[in-house]
């Protein structure tokens, strides 16, 4: 029985030495392994790497939507700038010849084009010229002429004392496709000389005068501060505002001086 218990404590021994002589060995080779294979042990270990996961729903696209009206403008105009058109009015199809398309009629069957029958132009006798009226054989939509030259014709009347005729010590402007907005203004001067003084202007597409230069042909005074008057006043004009027109528009504003 001693001799059992003593074997099997010499047994025990073997084992528990072979076990740990094994460990050691085990672990020997690992390290090798890792000493030759470029494993590194990193300390202190890096920051763990993380991601954002959004949850939240993404918000429904809003359709677009067309306005209409007139285009947002710029609180402070640059008239330095050409005036630019947002669309030109302008048919896709140019035309060739001369529209004769009969006008639309509206009436309470719809938008139906009717061609209407032309009607008979009727004079009114009471507007007619007293050589009309006793003369009634006599074309009366024909020009009647004076047989003498008078100056019957008043200020107001159609061919007479007007903004587009000839005026008597009265501004004239002449700048092509363009129109005074208001009246133009008087020239300032306190002197006995008197002539007309023509001022060559320059116009851009806001209607304001940018240049003017005294003296251009049909000048008939050489006073300079009847030029100067004139100058200034052509200056001060305003024409109307024409998107189409040049940048800059050449004119003429004609000053008649009387004596004062």
């Amino acid at each position: 029985m001693e001799k059992y218990k003593e074997d099997r404590r010499k047994a025990e021994k073997i084992g528990v030495t072979t076990g740990v002589a094994l460990t050691i060995c085990a672990h020997a080779a690992l390290l090798a392994f890792g000493a030759f294979s470029g494993l590194k042990y990193i300390y202190p270990p890096p920051q763990e790497q993380t991601f954002v996961i959004d949850f939240t729903e993404p918000e429904p696209e809003k359709p677009e939507v067309q306005e209409f009206g007139p285009q947002p403008q710029a609180e402070e105009v640059d008239k330095s700038k050409e005036v630019e058109l947002v669309q030109k009015s302008e048919s896709p199809v140019k035309g060739k010849k001369e529209n004769k398309t009969q006008a639309s009629k509206v009436d309470n069957f719809g938008d139906v084009e009717k061609p209407s029958p032309k009607q008979k132009e009727e004079i009114d006798k009471n507007n007619l010229f007293p050589s009309a009226k006793n003369k009634p054989n006599q074309d009366s939509l024909a020009a009647q002429t004076a047989k003498t030259v008078s100056d019957a014709l008043k200020a107001g009347h159609a061919s007479g004392n007007t903004k587009n005729g000839k005026q008597t010590g009265q501004p004239n402007a002449h700048v092509k496709g363009r129109s005074v907005e208001g009246v133009l203004p008087l020239p300032a001067y306190n002197s006995n000389e008197y002539g007309t003084v023509v001022v060559t202007v320059w116009v851009n597409q806001y209607g304001e005068v940018t240049k003017a230069q005294a003296g251009a042909d049909g000048t008939t005074t050489a006073d300079t501060k009847l030029w100067a008057a004139a100058r200034a006043a052509a200056m001060k004009s305003h024409f109307n505002t024409d998107p189409e027109a040049p940048a800059l528009q050449q004119g003429t504003i004609t000053y008649i001086f009387k004596k004062k």
